[in-house]
């Protein structure tokens, strides 16, 4: 199916926002520019079996006024986050952008270098170091700071420094407390879930181009190299805490449960320089993020900006972060560090509200309007979260996923209810020409509604499915927001494509291995199949060698429980040894065979428990049952 040209209404509603929001306002260009040393060229980046892990010349294409297929105002943040290559943020700190979903900064200490978040993988971390030696000379890597706890701040670790000199105590690596425990949690508990949808929220299988992927506003998409993780070495515990690393002063302030569980922000007195981690970005960011996540907290996130601005702005003369751009000058970090505060709090203030009037959370997103300092501030526009999905999870933190109507309290699921929708209105036939109607009419919404049903009552009607496909692709053209334009996208390539599955790896074995006991544990918790455990009454040890502890498991009524216990006889004994939580992850795969695996006792015992493990399904269907 080709894609579909955009309707006239999308390009009126275009038209309207290139004469109302401030395109003349071209400060972000001008500081997105400034101190450009040099790029990569080509921006290329392949993996050591010449695999492309990064490719930012696909981007080239986002050149001059934006076509009618892409939202002018994502048109215009997208070629923002395209822009690449070295920059001199002020003497002595310099960021590599574009050459990842995030940006790595080089900050330069006495005798070598401080790495702020190396990126998402190995390579494109490797790229950016090589760019900064080429024009800044060859300092070896001093430290490496983790801003916070999600992948693109730390997955590319290997590419700067190694796990040998990290133990040899040759490079720092330095965190906020939590950092590793929330770091492998998300990627590893629901990981497979979060990366599922990540597949559509970043669009990571769609074309690059006009009609296709163009960015997700944080930036233009992650890479798919090496993700590692060497565990902090520092971790950073308290507002006010300072650090001298090779000559550089450093003064932090911590941020917890904000944009991550674990976050952290830092000023240099060197450099007059404040980091920002990812609290403070050229959009409005996630409260709940489409991938999915724990719901942030806006009010402690707007309160930490408050404690930045009074802590750090009078000694700043430039703010930057982990994406986009920096903002110099003190009058200008008040101003944007003040309407991102404001951006927070209002979100949080005037959802709690209207809730409090009650309203649902779908009923106060769908008249929110932002002040109208927030409307014209481009660095407070929705291009990563939306002011629609941001609203719907503050209701979503304090009043969790019942709106309090009892009609909704026990709802059909979609595979129930699309039939009797569908029934209800005279049958499939007749519910794709209601759509097509609306498809005319401009009433995407509710076409999109009309064939979701459809799709769940005759997964294989092909008019609706084209029609679908077709009524996604006009909400994508219309979408400010970059990840609602790929989810309106990746739904519409798997609707006549087919699934394509998890582009993306959710756990890398570095990763994994800093799994504690306790946390494999869980996630093995989380991977039993009740229904078929229910008739189960089994206890084991688990005996690690290597770490000197032993934990007794049972399975009963389907639920696994651990405890750390002296050894003592069960019906199975399994002693791991080497690396011992790398073979308990083989044997919870069925492995029994892995090497440094001994067992010892009831072998079926164990054998009868992983045979209810169930893992995860990455291609899981997301627009069809």
């Amino acid at each position: 199916m080709e894609p579909q040209a955009p309707a006239p209404n999308i390009e009126a509603a275009h038209r309207e926002h290139r004469n109302t929001l401030p395109f003349a306002d071209t400060r972000d260009f001008e500081d997105a520019d400034r101190g450009f040393l040099g790029a990569l060229d080509p921006c290329v980046i392949r993996a050591a079996d010449g695999r492309v892990v990064w490719d930012n010349d696909s981007y080239a294409f986002l050149d001059g006024e934006a076509p009618t297929t892409v939202h002018p105002s994502l048109w215009r943040q997208s070629q923002l986050c395209a822009k690449q290559g070295l920059y001199q943020v002020v003497e002595g700190i310099y960021q590599v952008r574009g050459l990842d979903l995030s940006n790595i900064s080089f900050i330069e200490s006495d005798t070598g270098i401080i790495v702020i978040d190396p990126l998402v993988c190995t390579e494109t971390a490797a790229a950016a170091l090589a760019l900064y030696r080429k024009h800044r000379g060859d300092r070896r890597v001093i430290a490496v700071i983790y801003t916070h706890s999600h992948v693109d701040h730390f997955g590319g670790v290997l590419g700067v420094t190694s796990q040998a000199e990290v133990d040899a105590g040759k490079v720092a690596v330095i965190a906020p407390a939590g950092f590793t425990e929330h770091a492998v949690q998300e990627n590893i508990y629901a990981g497979t879930a979060m990366a599922r949808r990540a597949g559509y929220m970043y669009g990571a299988a769609l074309p690059r181009g006009p009609q296709g992927q163009v960015g997700c506003g944080l930036g233009q998409t992650p890479s798919v190299g090496e993700v590692a993780l060497i565990v902090p070495t520092l971790d950073i515990t308290t507002t006010g805490e300072t650090h001298s690393i090779d000559g550089v002063e450093i003064e932090f302030q911590m941020a917890p449960g904000t944009e991550a569980p674990a976050e952290m922000h830092f000023y240099f007195p060197r450099f007059r320089a404040l980091c920002m981690a990812e609290n403070a970005t050229h959009n409005l960011h996630n409260l709940l993020t489409l991938r999915g996540a724990l719901v942030r907290d806006p009010h402690g996130w707007a309160g930490y900006l408050t404690e930045a601005l009074d802590t750090f702005a009078d000694r700043a003369d430039v703010v930057f972060a982990s994406h986009h751009w920096p903002t110099w000058g003190r009058e200008r970090i008040v101003e944007y560090l003040s309407l991102q505060r404001d951006l927070y709090a209002y979100l949080h203030d005037q959802t709690l509200r209207q809730l409090n009037q009650g309203y649902t959370g779908i009923e106060i997103a769908e008249d929110f309007q932002l002040p109208p300092a927030l409307q014209q501030a481009w660095h407070t526009r929705g291009y990563y979260g939306s002011v629609s999905h941001n609203v719907k999870a503050v209701y979503q933190r304090y009043m969790g996923w019942f709106d309090g109507n009892p009609a909704r309290l026990w709802a059909h699921p979609p595979a129930a209810i699309g039939p009797r929708y569908v029934a209800a209105m005279g049958g499939a036939d007749r519910v794709v020409e209601i759509a097509e109607q609306a498809f005319e009419d401009g009433d995407y919404r509710w076409a999109a509604t009309l064939l979701d049903h459809v799709m769940f009552t005759d997964a294989e009607h092909d008019e609706a499915r084209k029609l679908y496909a077709a009524t996604l692709q006009q909400l994508a053209y219309g979408a400010e927001n970059g990840p609602w334009r790929n989810f309106f996208l990746a739904g519409a390539t798997e609707l006549i494509d087919g699934n394509f599955g998890t582009p993306t790896q959710s756990g890398s074995p570095t990763m994994m291995a800093q799994l504690s006991p306790e946390q494999i544990f869980d996630a093995l918790a989380i991977s039993v199949n009740g229904p078929r455990s229910w008739h189960l009454d089994l206890a084991f040890d688990v005996t690690f060698d290597d770490l000197g502890t032993n934990y007794r498991l049972s399975l009963r009524n389907g639920v696994l429980v651990h405890r750390k216990v002296p050894a003592a006889p069960s019906s199975v004994t399994a002693t791991l040894k080497l690396a011992a939580k790398t073979r308990l992850l083989s044997l919870a795969l069925g492995d029994q065979s892995s090497p440094g695996l001994e067992i010892s006792g009831d072998a079926a015992a164990l054998q009868e428990f992983t045979a209810v493990l169930d893992a995860p399904d990455p291609a899981f269907n997301i627009v069809t049952p």
